[in-house]
């Protein structure tokens, strides 16, 4: 399978916007994940911290039209392991014409420098995702040396369905996300996920980014405290969710989603159905302001059950990723 493609090949910088965004539409179209980009999402992933997009993307043309695309993004830890993630998309009208082989091996290349930068004494592997559903795509990781190593679900709920009734437990109280509980959320999340397959701690700097994106609502993301014993009222934050939309999605489907991006709890605060509480909290106020569905990702085999909550709240599974990876390099060789 050759990777020596006939097209011109540039990193992604902003005067590309234009033809990204027909790109990703066209493969969108194609592969109907429901994926929907505007301006603003693609100027967020040119200001992500850990991207470096004049080296570490490409973009394939023929003539003036984009019709292949990857970038690299790193990891904030690497323990033991840097497991750079690669996003990228071939437009459906070139596959099959080696594109996603030769954007895999730039990859590669480009990977090893910026890992090294930042970790030099670990090894490197390089994680990327395809559609369960997109045969080829598996079977070009496949023959590339890449592993299936995991199975996440995209999940949805229609918001127009009846909601459960699952108020917060005894001792839980509920609060708005504001920018006086932003570390506290953080600090939330990363005991939250610490036990979760190929999460690593979101640092300062990333959950700035995150939370300060144009999807970002703090209107639709929670912070749950226990003050059950505390009687100023403050309390030990035990739960997080955070809700997100995008324009483009509604722009393009005519329906407004909550894509929640976080939900999660600490070990102290599991198993007392203060998750499901944040859920239909989140999914009571995006009703009432108009939202039409939920949605957000779940690893299969999540070690916390959350399958199972989500299901329980009324979530059901519309497609699967599956986590591919392969190693790239190690100190010991070298």
């Amino acid at each position: 399978m050759g990777t020596d493609v006939p097209f011109d090949r540039r990193p992604i910088g902003a005067e590309q916007f234009d033809a990204w965004l027909e790109l990703l539409a066209a493969v969108e179209a194609e592969d109907r994940e429901d994926e929907h980009h505007g301006v603003d999402d693609l100027r967020e992933y040119l200001a992500d911290p850990y991207c470096d997009f004049a080296r570490g993307s490409v973009a394939f043309y023929d003539g003036p039209t984009m019709i292949g695309y990857g970038y690299l993004k790193a990891r904030t830890e690497a323990d033991p392991v840097h497991e750079m993630y690669y996003l990228g998309g071939v437009h459906p009208a070139y596959r099959g014409r080696g594109v996603g082989a030769a954007l895999l091996a730039w990859a590669e290349e480009a990977a090893l420098p910026l890992h090294l930068e930042r970790y030099p004494e670990r090894p490197l592997t390089l994680y990327s995702s395809s559609l369960a559903r997109n045969t080829p795509a598996g079977e070009l990781y496949a023959a590339l040396g890449y592993t299936a190593a995991r199975w996440f679900h995209g999940m949805t709920r229609d918001l127009l369905a009846p909601l459960p009734d699952l108020p917060a437990p005894d001792g839980i109280e509920v609060r708005g996300f504001t920018a006086e509980r932003s570390e506290d959320a953080r600090l939330v999340r990363n005991e939250a996920f610490r036990d979760h397959w190929g999460s690593t701690e979101q640092t300062e700097e990333g959950w700035a980014h995150m939370t300060s994106g144009p999807a970002f609502r703090p209107g639709l993301s929670f912070v749950a405290y226990d003050v059950a014993e505390d009687a100023a009222g403050g309390g030990e934050a035990l739960g997080i969710l955070l809700g997100e939309e995008y324009e483009a999605h509604t722009g393009a489907t005519g329906r407004r989603d909550l894509y929640v991006s976080l939900v999660g709890t600490r070990r102290a605060g599991r198993k007392r159905g203060i998750a499901s509480a944040l859920l239909v909290q989140a999914m009571t106020e995006a009703r009432e302001a108009g939202f039409a569905t939920a949605s957000l990702g779940v690893d299969a085999d999540s070690p916390t059950g959350a399958l199972g909550l989500y299901g329980h709240v009324g979530f059901t599974v519309k497609d699967t990723w599956i986590a591919q990876l392969k190693p790239l390099w190690s100190p010991a060789a070298g």
